[in-house]
């Protein structure tokens, strides 16, 4: 998790972080199979959040960061740059920045109060 905000993540690949994340606290906690718990009750259980959740937070926490550095800071002009000349034919690759993107236009809307999700 130490580098994650930035990853380009998939929604398989978050799903198998959270089934390796679900199956450590299991560990952790004893949880063995006969004895099973439901993942919402796991999470309040270690007073967890969900994976994708944590990773957004970061992910977000970083682009802070970023940003308020100064223009000419290497980091901000990666983050800023945007590459010249044709792309390739087909459906443009899902990136890390058209992630971004889309997650940023989707939280528009929400109140800022409710982000201890």
């Amino acid at each position: 998790m130490q580098l994650s905000k930035t990853w380009k993540v998939t929604r398989g690949l978050m799903d198998r972080l959270q089934v390796f994340v679900n199956k450590c606290l299991r560990r952790i906690l004893r949880i063995f199979w006969p004895n099973q718990i439901n993942n919402e009750e796991l999470w309040r259980r270690t007073s967890q959040n969900r994976i994708d959740i944590e990773i957004k937070k970061r992910k977000w926490g970083w682009i802070g960061h970023i940003l308020r550095r100064p223009h000419r800071d290497i980091a901000r002009q990666a983050l800023e740059w945007n590459p010249q000349g044709r792309r390739a034919r087909g459906r443009p690759r899902n990136t890390w920045r058209r992630t971004v993107t889309f997650e940023g236009r989707e939280n528009m809307g929400r109140d800022q109060t409710d982000s201890s999700e």
